[in-house]
């Protein structure tokens, strides 16, 4: 279970007030694959790095009784002077996870060869998007944050990162930013759509993409 709690989140930019949550009270039913839809610009990132607890509200909260993943799209995640498996190291020990299993499981999955013992700092953009991929789907959490990052990598990565992401969906829940449609029917149950600071959450995924479609009008 997540739930907002009257959560409230806004920047200013060149003078103007941009709103991303506007006072919302929401649940979100447990281990439900939610996708989160809106237009650029809506503040999805913004709304899941505060899921995920790296970004903070200006008021109210959000509360989950389980745990959630960071932003799995997000390579800002890792320290970039350190090494790849540096940084899954780390990470094994932050989450208290057995630490060469979780090596083992993200040396082979993220494909990232001899670049794995390579500094961050010397990564593509896909490649720390695999690196992180592999590190989340690597540790068991209650909830993933995803940010279109299956769709990283060759086909042969993409059906592989897809096949681990639906066998992690068996027993556990996710919010999954997309604009591809086809991706959303594929992972997810039910939809929110995010527009103007207010999240409109519908049980029948095919209703969110309606509404979000013609939002987009």
């Amino acid at each position: 279970m997540v739930r907002f709690e009257n959560l409230t989140k806004f920047f200013w930019a060149n003078g103007q007030k941009k709103v991303v949550a506007d006072n919302i009270s929401l649940t979100f039913p447990t281990g439900a694959a939610v996708a989160v839809l809106g237009r650029n610009g809506a503040g999805k990132t913004t709304l899941m790095e505060m899921i995920a607890g790296a970004l903070r509200p200006n008021s109210g909260r959000i509360v989950s009784d389980g745990t959630i993943s960071w932003p799995v799209g997000f390579g800002g995640s890792f320290h970039r002077d350190l090494t790849g498996a540096q940084n899954v190291r780390f990470i094994a020990r932050i989450y208290g996870v057995d630490t060469d299993e979780l090596l083992d499981f993200v040396a082979d999955f993220a494909e990232l060869g001899g670049h794995f013992y390579m500094p961050v700092r010397s990564y593509s953009s896909g490649m720390k998007s695999r690196l992180a991929f592999g590190t989340s789907m690597g540790i068991r959490f209650d909830t993933y944050l995803v940010d279109e990052v299956t769709a990283v990598g060759d086909a042969s990565f993409k059906r592989k990162s897809q096949a681990v992401f639906r066998e992690r969906m068996n027993a556990s829940g996710s919010f999954l930013v997309s604009h591809s449609m086809a991706q959303v029917r594929k992972f997810c149950d039910v939809g929110c759509v995010l527009e103007n600071g207010k999240i409109t959450y519908f049980d029948d995924l095919e209703e969110a993409i309606d509404f979000h479609e013609y939002q987009m009008k």
